[in-house]
């Protein structure tokens, strides 16, 4: 039997993050939703997607997320990984971290 992998979707912030886990569950913190087995995609080449980057600079260390019941949009099984995502809450784009450009000379 495979293993199942769920797509969970959730407000932060005033973004929607959209996330991979192995795991999906009841908290034992009452209210919340534990997500874990957080599954990211391991890039070696050189194309690098930012917004994997990002959430994995910020949940690469979770082992267990205890999200509020309320902040849950969806929680989905899927049969393989999509693209992870943040979107703005109010427009439903894609947030991309621009990249740095040089100060302009005086």
């Amino acid at each position: 039997m495979a293993k199942k992998l769920y797509k969970v979707t959730f407000l932060n912030h005033n973004k929607v993050y959209e996330l991979y886990a192995g795991h999906v569950g009841a908290s034992s913190l009452w209210g919340f939703t534990e997500v874990g087995e957080l599954v990211f995609d391991l890039h070696d080449g050189l194309v690098v997607d930012p917004t994997e980057e990002r959430l994995r600079d910020e949940f690469g260390n979770t082992r267990l997320l205890h999200l509020p019941m309320q902040s849950i949009i969806r929680v989905e099984e899927v049969e393989r990984k999509g693209q992870s995502a943040i979107r703005d809450a109010a427009t439903g784009e894609k947030v991309v971290t621009p990249f740095p450009l040089p100060a302009k000379p005086r």
